[in-house]
């Protein structure tokens, strides 16, 4: 587990490139819980990975950094890498999986970010080992270096101040680095709060290893919801978040285009796939009823799939 004063410093240490997110209430009448939603779609990068990436670069000596900046991300983690870059004037070079949709992408270029494109399993496997085999620089690994989870883990630091006592903090779930982190810091203050986790069904790899009390192998399907779900949970990460987790979801691609167009209609905030897992699982009240604070982690859509979502087409 994350310390809570390493949590602690993270905070401090990104106070200058991560803004400290709202809390919101979504006013449903209909839904099956208080559901509330952090919303780190607001983010400089539009998700939450400026906090994990920022704390990591930061922390890293001069020397470490001196030819830039490595990551493997579907998108979201490389902005986040990218940006730091830019801000210290170093190069970075982002490895993206060939089905990273084109509004990641186009962000990572914005930010001056250098692309190669593998395939899936290619990419993976990288994230797997945990480094980048002829590549220099330093290698942010996107989910368990403890500088990127301690950086995520102030979200739940912020959670907790704006909403003392949830019931349940609800989590989507790619590698776990973002779980990992928000849980440590919320079991150190609130140990009642229940932490689940949530995945697409094609790729529901935490839902299968809590079943199977060990990470287990699932059939992986790409679709929208590119931020989570996998074909396996990392085995290095799996002693670190099940100890944290109660509970762990997995909902359909149809209900989480559901779940994108009701925060667009209600709330007036865009979530790529990712970000609506968590209200998706809340909405459906399989996270149950209570006090439910869903992390909306980003916001990172093609613009030409939400459009599709808003207007009720086949997702």
């Amino acid at each position: 587990m994350t310390t809570l004063a390493a949590i602690e410093a993270a905070r401090e240490r990104i106070a200058g490139a991560a803004i400290r997110t709202p809390l919101v209430r979504l006013q449903a009448d209909d839904a099956p819980a208080e559901i509330y939603l952090k919303l780190e779609t607001l983010q400089p990068v539009n998700s939450f990975k400026i906090r994990g990436a920022t704390n990591a670069v930061l922390l890293a000596s001069p020397a470490e950094r001196a030819h830039g900046l490595v990551t493997a991300s579907a998108g979201n983690m490389a902005q986040g890498v990218a940006w730091a870059a830019r801000e210290l004037g170093l190069p970075a070079t982002i490895l993206v999986p060939d089905t990273a949709p084109e509004a990641k992408l186009a962000a990572i270029t914005r930010l001056g970010g250098k692309i190669r494109k593998l395939p899936y399993d290619e990419w993976w496997q990288t994230i797997v080992a945990g480094r980048a085999d002829g590549i220099d620089g330093l290698f942010v690994h996107p989910v368990q270096d403890p500088a990127v989870i301690a950086g995520n883990g102030t979200i739940g630091l912020e959670i907790l101040e704006d909403l003392p006592d949830p019931d349940a903090i609800v989590i989507p779930y790619g590698g776990g680095g973002l779980t990992c982190g928000v849980a440590s810091a919320v079991k150190a203050m609130r140990p009642a709060t229940q932490i689940i986790t949530v995945e697409p069904e094609g790729g529901a790899a935490m839902a299968a290893a809590m079943r199977a009390g060990h990470p287990a192998d699932v059939e992986f399907r790409p679709s929208f919801v590119d931020g989570a779900g996998s074909r396996r949970v990392l085995d290095s990460m799996w002693p670190l978040v099940s100890p944290l987790v109660d509970q762990a979801l997995a909902v359909g691609v149809e209900e989480v285009a559901t779940a994108v167009r009701v925060l667009a209609q209600r709330v007036r905030v865009i979530a790529e796939g990712a970000g609506a897992l968590a209200p998706a699982a809340a909405l459906s009240g399989r996270a149950g009823a209570g006090k439910v604070v869903c992390i909306v982690s980003g916001g990172n859509i093609n613009l030409g799939k939400l459009a599709q979502i808003l207007l009720d087409t086949e997702a």
